[in-house]
């Protein structure tokens, strides 16, 4: 993390340090919640809409903080180590790219409208075996995410992972002018935040931000299947930065790299690439996609020299941040498939060809909830959705919130009412969840993180831990 001294915070992020005594006083972290103060912390209060951390500078100064920034049109800041600033978030924002220059690591960004966390995941795993690498956390990507994630770096850090997210123009583009990234990776353009953006181009726009952000001669993967990314790098108004270099990845062969091979089992999925056709490599992910987006970090493995060994070692040891189609296997024989982090149409399909992908004596069951910020289109997003899953392959639905009662209605034209079950209340959920289901089943749940949707897999879960 950050160690430096207040004079030098001050100097970092252009503020002005009110006590001279309190110049060469060391701060060590960065915390903006007053209720989770550190010994010797840069307490940093941020104010919004229904909330002001200014509120907390004195307590947060009593409670160990060793100084605390403080904006000037907040009133009288509290006694003690206070630096003056015009805006306490940009003040963060300013210290973090400070910061970020003095450690000097390589930075690898990424963003996308799915598979960001999992392909950040994925990166750091494959990096690890040769470098000290630090990674986002979380999903602590955006404007207040990203500096505290760089400000809890260590100083001998060689390479930063960090994941970029979105829900309008130019936020992309504040954090990579923040970050400068030496890589940038772009998983997909999905359907997430058109209701904020209109249109998937205007969301390939968004994306691309990241590019514009690279440092001159920066490398770009992405996703080469995805023709509106093509599109909007030929854009007048793209700046590419000068000797910007690009990568493609994906399923089609007229990708830089692309499977060549895919084999789905019970430890995951083993492939083998255009670039790497002599070796095979094992993914402990289920899905197709996840073979598409391992070929990004793949790739940004290759552009810093790692080696064939350190890449399987380093699938090998991967670890997901929680809730990306986690595959839990309990002792009675029943497979969940936790996919309720988030949901978009295609994410949504993701999940569905890994349900259907799998083998099972027993039934193949899709949990699937509402996908929300979708705009005027959301309800025939469901409706194609009902229409995709495959009554050959996928036993029984389950659809929970009122925009999946379209889902519903679209999937009995081929499944029948007999086989698919809606609704709008979690108990009768999981009430019927449990009436319907076996040991031997493997159940999927994915639903937008706002339907709350892995409440109901815990209750199942709890019911054959009982039983």
């Amino acid at each position: 993390m950050i160690t430096r001294t207040l004079g030098t915070i001050a100097a970092m992020c252009g503020g002005e340090l009110l006590s001279s005594s309190a110049v060469d006083t060391k701060i060590a972290g960065v915390v903006t919640d007053s209720r989770k103060i550190t010994p010797a912390c840069l307490f940093v209060p941020l104010a919004g809409e229904t909330f002001d951390g200014h509120h907390y500078g004195g307590a947060a100064l009593a409670a160990g903080a060793a100084g605390t920034l403080w904006q000037r049109d907040r009133g009288t800041p509290p006694y003690g180590a206070v630096i003056v600033v015009e805006d306490t978030l940009e003040a963060l924002q300013e210290l973090s790219a400070a910061y970020l220059k003095d450690v000097a690591p390589q930075v690898v960004a990424v963003t996308g409208s799915n598979g960001k966390t999992t392909t950040k995941d994925m990166i750091t795993a494959l990096l690890e075996g040769q470098f000290k690498v630090h990674k986002t956390q979380g999903n602590f990507n955006n404007h207040i995410g990203l500096p505290l994630t760089v400000l809890s770096m260590e100083e001998d850090t060689e390479i930063a992972v960090l994941e970029m997210g979105m829900s309008s123009r130019g936020e992309i583009a504040l954090l990579a002018s923040l970050a400068t990234p030496d890589v940038a990776v772009i998983t997909n353009v999905g359907e997430s935040h058109l209701l904020q953006l209109g249109s998937r181009k205007e969301i390939a726009r968004a994306k691309l931000e990241i590019a514009e952000g690279l440092k001159p001669g920066g490398l770009l993967i992405y996703n080469g299947d995805e023709p509106l990314l093509a599109e909007v790098l030929q854009e007048p108004a793209f700046r590419a930065p000068a000797g910007m270099n690009t990568f493609r990845f994906g399923g089609d062969a007229g990708n830089d790299d692309y499977p060549t091979g895919m084999m789905s089992h019970s430890g995951g999925m083993t492939f083998t690439s255009q670039q790497h056709a002599e070796r095979a490599f094992t993914l402990p992910l289920p899905g197709r996609h996840n073979v598409i987006n391992a070929l990004s970090a793949l790739a940004v493995a290759r552009h810093y020299g790692v080696t064939a060994e350190n890449i399987e070692a380093g699938l090998s040891t991967l670890k997901l941040t929680g809730m990306r189609i986690e595959v839990l296997r309990m002792e009675c024989g029943l497979t969940l498939l936790n996919d309720a982090y988030n949901a978009s149409p295609t994410s949504m399909k993701a999940a569905i060809d890994v349900l259907q992908s799998m083998k099972t004596a027993g039934s193949k069951i899709a949990v699937l909830g509402d996908m929300l910020e979708l705009g005027p289109e959301e309800m025939q997003f469901h409706k194609e959705i009902g229409v995709y899953l495959d009554p050959e392959r996928t036993d029984l639905i389950f659809t929970y919130g009122p925009l999946s009662r379209h889902l519903a209605d679209a999937a009995e034209q081929t499944f029948g009412k007999e086989r698919v079950f809606a609704f709008t209340d979690k108990e009768q959920l999981i009430a019927g969840l449990v009436d319907k289901s076996s040991p031997k089943d493997i159940v999927l749940f994915k639903a937008s993180r706002g339907m709350k949707l892995e409440e109901a897999m815990h209750s199942l879960q709890a019911h054959y831990q009982e039983t």
